[in-house]
């Protein structure tokens, strides 16, 4: 017979281990959710591999000529054009690309350019599986990115990671300053240079360029929408080019009191060391011992302020430039020309 005592127990028991299970019911969903979660990780991997994986090589030096240096790259068109570092390819007219199956492809250099440190390469064959250049601009930091190359000669070496930072800025060979690059998380190794960084749909947003020594999850690639740039300045001159002024310069520090009269917003000004004969800033007008700190509305403090609004002009129209001369402020227009 059922009594009161009776019924207080069983009430306990069926809330106690209806707790119990409704626990165990959403730790099991949980866990369910995460492992589906790694499986869809994996599998968006896994594709990404098997798609770009034949169009990822191993570039070298020509073994007739003695080169061992060795990096990666990738193809971008059927026909054999393939994007590297300069830095890999720089100063090696004969090459040899290996593919992901182990076929050593005769190469050559088509050109590079050391400032951005991408070059472009044809392979002596046609029909080959291709990479995609995606859109840079697009990235998010935190979104998942995929790195492939040769790191140590290792082929089909894959790393992934996340773009943890845009619009970073680092020194070619040359000194030049090259902007917009993409910082990631995907490890890198010597030999992963001129690899592929791409994203979850299989499109390349950057070509890794650069590690830090004994540095752990910091890598960098130069974006695919300067890729897209060099390339076609490349295929259609042989050769980058870029507005330029016409002038050599240094940096000089402004007197406080001619900064405060002149009510100049910098400390320090580009000078004008030399000029090249007959060129844009010569006809303009413009003389050695000039202090330039202005420049296309623009505040210029540095060469590297120069530099970007350089490249912001696509065609070579005038430019206003706010000049110290004397002690005083003038403004000098000035057409860059292509160099």
């Amino acid at each position: 017979m059922l009594n009161k005592q009776s019924l207080d127990r069983s009430f306990r028991y069926v809330a106690d281990h209806g707790e119990q299970n409704d626990s165990a019911g959403l730790k099991g969903g949980a866990a369910n959710r995460d492992a589906e979660l790694l499986d869809a990780y994996s599998q968006a991997v896994i594709g990404v591999v098997g798609r770009m994986g034949p169009a990822v090589l191993s570039i070298t030096g020509h073994p007739s000529d003695g080169e061992r240096g060795q990096g990666s790259g990738f193809l971008i068109t059927p026909d054999g054009f393939a994007l590297t570092n300069s830095h890999v390819a720089h100063g090696r007219q004969r090459l040899r690309a290996i593919t992901e199956d182990g076929d050593a492809l005769e190469a050559r250099l088509i050109g590079d350019d050391p400032s951005t440190d991408l070059a472009l390469v044809r392979l002596a064959a046609r029909d080959l599986p291709h990479a995609e250049l995606g859109d840079s601009d697009g990235l998010q930091v935190g979104q998942l990115v995929i790195a492939m190359g040769n790191p140590f000669g290792f082929r089909s070496t894959v790393s992934t990671g996340v773009v943890s930072a845009r619009g970073r800025a680092m020194r070619s060979e040359q000194g030049r300053l090259i902007e917009n690059i993409v910082q990631h998380t995907a490890p890198l190794n010597p030999g992963n240079s001129g690899g592929p960084l791409v994203d979850s749909r299989g499109r390349v947003v950057g070509i890794n360029t650069a590690i830090i020594a004994m540095a752990q999850g910091l890598g960098f690639a130069v974006p695919a929408t300067t890729a897209r740039w060099v390339v076609g300045e490349l295929l259609t001159h042989g050769r980058v080019r870029r507005l330029s002024l016409g002038v050599t310069v240094t940096l000089t520090p402004i007197p406080r009191r001619l900064a405060r009269e002149l009510d100049l917003l910098v400390d320090q000004a580009v000078e004008v060391v030399e000029l090249v004969p007959r060129g844009p800033a010569a006809a303009a007008g413009l003389r050695a011992g000039d202090w330039i700190v202005g420049a296309g509305g623009r505040i210029v403090s540095g060469t590297d302020d120069l530099h970007r609004v350089l490249t912001s002009l696509k065609d070579e129209r005038a430019i206003e430039l706010q000049v110290v001369r004397n002690e005083r402020l003038l403004e000098v227009a000035v057409v860059p020309a292509w160099q």
